[in-house]
């Protein structure tokens, strides 16, 4: 999950149930500031845009609004011929993935934290008090509602008749698709401080992939909930708890092979997806995310410097550095371009190739999730809650 500052969140309140934390933990702040008000931030400013000769077109297609994000984690997600989304006020909306109209619009009646998770008929929200809460994907209506023991932090997932969740305090929970019943359940002890922003899962092939505070990954079998195989991106280091924060952020990326995964303070790496024996390994920092495509690993650093690694050697391709400071989200891999988004709204076109830029366009304001690959096209959601496709021509 991506901030205009980073949240540090104590583990013992996200064990309580609670959404966040004690404070904020800022790219450029010497201090925690933050709910409790901890000293004051110095911001670096963002770098202006650079002009350059666009490549390729790029234009609005529709947009449509889901209600602001608030403290919350909201992407919008794609499934069939439409578009989910949903805002911490409670709205989930379906949107018809060609004209950008709203099909349908669902009031939960609770604040959310995260969302939104599609898949065999379903759409799912977390809420703020610790509900889980699946609609009918065709119309809107409730389907069930769980409570979670912790507070779900990034958008559930769906595979098969399983929906696995979350939640800050350190759990993932597999649950039945029909009734939200519980399966079974992965839990693990969290350090001291962490980032508020949880890694989202990643599946495939019935394993699902969860990074964790410390910079641990884990293999969970979805049959069973066990823990396949863990293995460490990177080590905490630091003499104090601020500086030991190491976080894996973001969600996996994968592919036939191989698992990717990046921290802040730490490392970027990728290991075997069956063993989980380390392949490569670089040194970096994020708080975003990454993502790959056939041939290489994009990761913005916690500066918003955009590298290409090589994914079978870990050798860096090139480097886009003309975005620093601009509170990148984490990138979309899209055909011959990389998708970022940055706090005044821009969605930047770059190219794979060699880094340069390819075209430019604006949605409605800060963006701090991912970009998601509408085929064709991509789409993205803004902090103010609106949701904006954009085609390349």
């Amino acid at each position: 999950m991506r901030n205009t500052a980073l949240r540090v969140a104590f583990a013992a309140l996200m064990t309580a149930g609670l959404l966040g934390g004690c404070g904020m933990l800022g790219k450029t702040t010497d201090t925690v500031a933050g709910w409790f008000s901890f000293g004051k931030k110095r911001l670096a400013e963002p770098a202006p845009l650079v002009q350059f000769a666009q490549q390729r077109a790029m234009s609005r297609a529709w947009a449509a609004t889901a209600g602001e994000a608030g403290r919350g984690m909201f992407e919008p997600a794609v499934d069939g011929g439409a578009v989910f989304a949903a805002g911490e006020s409670g709205r989930v909306v379906r949107i018809n993935l060609q004209s950008g109209a709203e099909t349908w619009r669902a009031d939960t009646g609770r604040k959310l934290s995260a969302g939104v998770g599609v898949g065999s008929g379903l759409v799912l929200v977390g809420g703020l008090k610790g509900e889980l809460i699946a609609l009918d994907a065709a119309s809107g209506a409730k389907r069930w509602e769980v409570s979670l023991s912790g507070v779900a932090v990034a958008p559930p997932a769906v595979d098969g008749d399983l929906v696995v969740v979350r939640t800050g305090n350190g759990q993932v929970h597999g649950l039945n698709i029909a009734d939200g019943s519980r399966k079974w359940l992965y839990s693990r002890q969290l350090p001291a401080l962490s980032l508020q922003g949880v890694s989202a899962l990643a599946i495939k092939d019935g394993v699902a992939y969860a990074g964790f505070p410390g910079g641990k990954l884990a293999a969970i079998q979805l049959s069973s909930g066990l823990q396949a195989w863990e293995a460490s991106v990177s080590m905490p280091r630091g003499a104090t708890e601020l500086e030991r924060v190491n976080d894996v952020v973001g969600t996996p990326a994968l592919d036939g092979q191989r698992v990717c995964a990046v921290t802040y303070q730490g490392r970027v790496a990728c290991f075997d997806r069956v063993r989980g024996s380390l392949i490569w390994a670089r040194e970096t920092s994020s708080d975003s995310g990454l993502s790959m495509d056939a041939q290489y690993v994009y990761v913005p650093d916690d500066k918003d410097a955009v590298t290409a690694y090589d994914k079978d050697t870990g050798r860096a391709a090139w480097r886009q550095d003309k975005l620093a400071n601009r509170k990148l989200t984490a990138p979309l891999s899209l055909g011959k371009y990389v998708v970022v988004a940055d706090l005044e709204g821009y969605v930047h076109l770059i190219s794979a190739e060699d880094g340069s830029f390819a075209a430019r366009a604006q949605a409605d304001g800060l963006v701090r999730a991912a970009p998601i690959d509408i085929g064709p096209g991509f789409a993205v959601q803004s902090v103010k809650g609106g949701v904006t496709a954009f085609k390349l021509n």
